[in-house]
Formats: C-alpha cells, structure tokens, sequence
C-alpha cells in the first residue's frame, strides 16, 4: 500500500481488514490488541459444525470490502482439531489481492505424516505460516516460528543500532533484528536438538501415534451410553459431553471435569464448543502410550458416574 510502517507506525495508515473464522484462536484477537491494530479489525467468517470456515461466507466479505485485507486461516482447530480448507481459501483470497496467513499451531505437524498430509491440502500456496513447537516436539513452551513466503524487510521493525553494538559485519543474521528483546534466550536450539534426536521418523511416529491415540480415547468413550463424543476426530483433539439424568448436561460436564482433574490419573481442561461445556482432551506428549490411554478412560468413567 506504499506505506512505510517502521518509520510511520499505525496511526493514519490504512485499515486493514482481518477476516478470521468464528472458531479462531483466540491469539489471533490478542495480537491485533498488541500491535495497536485492534480486535475491531476483525470480520467474523461463518464456521461449520466443526470451526471450518465456510467458502462461500468468505467469498462475500472478499467481494463486499475493500483495501488491504489478511485472512486468517486456521489448521488444527483447538477445540475439535478441524482444518480450514487453505488451497480453496487461498485461491478466493489472492483473486481479491489478500494476504492468506495459516495459523498453524500444532495442525502444521500433520505435514510430518503422509497419512494426514492430505489435511493440509494447498497450504504450500498461503502467504505466511505460524506453529509452535511446544505442543509435539514437548520443549519450552515459547517456542514458535514464523515462515513467509516471499522475501520481505521482517526486521525492520526490531532493528536497533547503537554505537556501542557490534552487528554482523558480512551479512549474517543477527537475531537482534528478528525479536523485541537484548535478553531472548536461544530456544531455536531446544527446537533444534528435539528435531535432530527424533529424526524424521521420530517426529512422524510422534505425530501419528498422538492421532491414533486420540482415536482410541474418542472410541473408547463413545461406547459409555451417558457419554458423547462431539467432534470428528482427526488429528489429536477429542471433545466429550457427559449426560445428566436431570438434563443439565453442561453442570454435570462441569463437575466430571473437575473430578477427573482431582483424580490425578490424568488432567483434562474443560472448554465451551458452540455453546456447550465440554471436556477437551488433547494428546500431544510423547511418552503417552495406549496403557496411558486405557487408564485415563477408566478413570474418567469412574468420574462420570460418581
């Protein structure tokens, strides 16, 4: 848009509009607060069932708004762990001249396994993409990394010079320019030593056991008749509803969460999903294993039925 963000900042530039699904995360509403952009920014795009974005919702806001525009997709939801259809997004977004970002947390990892890959059909053609590595690879849990596409003057606005600072003198890159902080600590060598001990084998094995993992907990409950498995499973997050025989669903969910969480065989947290309290059972460590699994369903139907 010409305008020179580094040395002008926000104020007066132009809007820009976030198109961003219902179901989005809500770092998304965070980060606008933090850049000075606002949460007012965003334009809500209808969701499905299971927190996709709708194309067709898209496809309206794009023809109907103008000026610069980002899209914020979303592969592995947190809650029912659903993928936006990124390749269809993309095609719609940049006929209109928007910039497609993948918010990318934990569902980037499908990519590691060639059974899930197909999930993240067409994500190769988004402009930027975000995940973190603390959720599979099980290191700090500030570590994340960004990818843009196209070459682009990202450390412009955390540049720094001084006169008592000595920058890289051949071109190298200098992690001052790339972060806020003087203090950040090197975790790109946590995230490194994980990748190089688990391979490329190790990270898919890693990613694929959590997936069926996950299946055999959403199994597994399913068969209780007072217990119901409200997304599809198909990466590592299953959400469960528990019935009351008074007909207040959501308080007894409620209370079977926290006995379970009081039980200590494992920890569950609770969440809303379309309205509805439910446990949200996320499978991301990599020493769970299907004993694990079996415990932790016995335990949680001991809860349910206390």
């Amino acid at each position: 848009m010409g305008w020179d963000l580094a040395a002008d900042g926000l104020w007066g530039a132009p809007r820009v509009r976030i198109l961003a699904g219902q179901a989005r995360h809500g770092t998304i509403d965070r980060a606008l607060r933090f850049l000075g952009v606002g949460k007012a920014a965003i334009v809500e795009v209808e969701s499905d069932d299971q927190g996709r974005m709708k194309l067709d919702a898209l496809a309206a806001l794009l023809e109907d708004g103008e000026g610069p525009t980002i899209v914020c997709t979303q592969v592995g939801n947190v809650n029912s762990g659903a993928f936006d259809p990124v390749g269809e997004i993309c095609e719609i977004a940049h006929r209109h001249g928007a910039w497609v970002h993948v918010d990318g947390a934990f569902g980037l990892w499908a990519a590691a396994s060639p059974r899930l890959r197909p999930l993240l059909t067409g994500v190769e053609l988004a402009d930027s993409w975000a995940t973190d590595a603390h959720k599979w690879l099980n290191v700090p849990y500030d570590s994340a990394w960004l990818s843009v596409l196209t070459p682009m003057p990202i450390e412009r606005p955390w540049e720094y010079a001084a006169g008592y600072l000595m920058h890289s003198a051949g071109g190298e890159r200098d992690s001052l320019d790339y972060n806020p902080e003087h203090s950040r600590r090197a975790r790109g060598f946590a995230v490194y030593a994980a990748l190089r001990a688990l391979g490329r084998e190790g990270v898919t094995e890693l990613v694929e056991r959590c997936c069926a993992l996950a299946g055999r907990f959403a199994e597994q409950l399913a068969t209780a008749d007072d217990i119901e498995v409200i997304n599809q499973v198909i990466l590592n997050q299953v959400l469960v509803r528990f019935r009351a025989g008074d007909g207040d669903d959501d308080a007894h969910t409620h209370r079977v969460i926290e006995r379970v969480q009081h039980d200590g065989t494992c920890w569950m947290s609770g969440t809303t999903w379309q309205g509805r309290a439910a446990m949200r059972i996320s499978v991301s460590n990599w020493s769970t294993d299907e004993a694990d699994v079996d415990r932790s369903v016995a335990a949680i139907l001991r809860c349910a039925r206390e």
